[in-house]
């Protein structure tokens, strides 16, 4: 079976696009990258971790010293989501842009595409 990587779901609003890893399922997944793209062309990035999962890499780097043993954890564009899955993800994202405006810095902004 043919896994693909990446993943696109459509809202009213955005498209975004989840990178899957080998193994991650997209009912379950707790650690993911995403590009999310409105439709005047602006781009934002997010990762995406369950408490748990951080829970996780923080205990990890606890024993391979990273993170100054675990103390802390740093990722510009994180986002919390209680529950794996991309529909959490993606509900999430509904949310924070239906708050902010998709004007928002509130996430990274990538540099936006341009046509040619």
């Amino acid at each position: 079976m043919v896994h693909n990587p990446l993943v696109t779901v459509e809202t009213a609003d955005f498209s975004v696009t989840y990178i899957l890893g080998l193994d991650d399922d997209v009912d379950t997944v707790e650690d993911i990258d995403a590009v999310i793209r409105a439709s005047d062309g602006k781009r934002w990035s997010a990762s995406f971790m369950t408490p748990r999962k951080i829970a996780e890499v923080m205990d990890r780097h606890s024993s391979t010293g990273e993170c100054a043993n675990g103390l802390y954890l740093q990722i510009p564009d994180l986002m919390i989501v209680r529950e794996g899955g991309l529909d959490a993800m993606t509900r999430a994202l509904v949310d924070l842009f239906g708050e902010y405006g998709m004007d928002t810095s509130v996430l990274p902004r990538l540099t936006d595409d341009v046509d040619d």
